[in-house]
C-alpha cells in the first residue's frame, strides 16, 4: 500500500491544481461592476452629467433660462459695443470683442432651441424681460443686469474712467449671468437638455474666467491711477 500512497497523492494535487486554475475565471467572467446610481436632486451629478436629448425633456426653468439669457447677453453687447466709442484702452476693447462675438453667438442658439421646442422667440431687449402683471406690461432685470441709470453712468464715462466703471459694471453683468445658471442646475429635473447643459456649462466656464481676468485689470487700473 505505501508505494501506491505518492501516486494517490500526486492525482490529488494535480486536480485541485487544476480546479484552482479554472476557478477564478469562472468568477472574473460572471463579476460585472455595478453601474452608477445618480440622483437627479444631487446638483454635483447633474453639473457632471453627460446630457442626452432623447432621454431628458425640456423642462419650464429651461425654458425660462434661455428666454431670460437672451436678454441679459443683449445687454453685455450693448455695454461692450460702448467701448470702442468711448475711449477705453486696447485691453478693454479686446475684452470687449470677446463678449461681443461669443454672446451673439449664444443668442442664436438660445433663439433656434426655443424655436425647436415650439417656444416663443424673444426679441433681445437689453432693458430686460417683459412680462406681464395685473393686465400691464412691466420690465423685469434678470440678476446682474443694470438698470437704467447705471447704463446712463456707462455712457457718460470716457477713456480711464469708462475702463474702471465698464469693468465694475461688467462684473456686475457676470456675476448675476453665473447666479442663473447655478439656480437652473439647482432646479429639479431642469438643464438635462443635450444644449441647455452645454450653453448653460459654458456660460458659467467663460463667465467666471472673465470675472476673474476683469479682477485683475480693475485692480491694476486702480494701482496705475492711485493719487500720489
Amino acid at each position: 500500500m505505501t508505494p501506491k500512497t505518492p501516486t494517490l497523492v500526486a492525482a490529488v494535487l494535480t486536480t485541485a491544481a487544476l480546479g484552482a486554475c479554472s476557478a477564478p475565471r469562472q468568477s472574473i467572467q460572471s463579476s460585472k461592476p455595478p453601474n452608477p446610481v445618480v440622483m437627479k436632486g444631487d446638483s454635483a451629478a447633474i453639473a457632471n452629467a453627460k446630457p442626452d436629448k432623447t432621454r431628458y425633456q425640456a423642462t419650464e426653468a429651461d425654458i425660462n433660462f434661455m428666454s431670460g439669457m437672451i436678454h441679459h447677453h443683449s445687454q453685455a453687447i450693448v455695454m461692450a459695443k460702448m467701448a470702442p466709442t468711448h475711449g477705453a484702452n486696447s485691453s478693454i476693447q479686446t475684452l470687449a470683442g470677446r463678449i461681443i462675438n461669443a454672446q451673439t453667438d449664444e443668442i442664436n442658439i438660445m433663439s433656434m432651441w426655443l424655436r425647436d421646442h415650439n417656444q416663443p422667440v424673444p426679441t433681445p431687449n437689453p432693458k430686460g424681460m417683459t412680462m406681464k402683471m395685473g393686465g400691464e406690461e412691466h420690465v423685469m432685470l434678470m440678476p446682474g443686469m443694470l438698470t437704467e441709470e447705471q447704463m446712463a453712468q456707462l455712457d457718460a464715462a470716457k477713456g480711464t474712467d469708462f475702463d474702471k466703471t465698464f469693468l465694475t459694471l461688467m462684473i456686475q453683468h457676470h456675476t448675476g449671468a453665473v447666479s442663473m445658471v447655478k439656480e437652473l442646475f439647482s432646479t429639479y429635473g431642469a438643464g438635462l437638455d443635450e444644449t441647455v447643459f452645454k450653453l448653460a456649462s459654458d456660460v458659467n466656464t467663460d463667465q467666471t474666467t472673465e470675472i476673474a481676468r476683469m479682477q485683475r485689470m480693475l485692480f491694476e487700473l486702480m494701482v496705475q491711477n492711485k493719487p500720489q
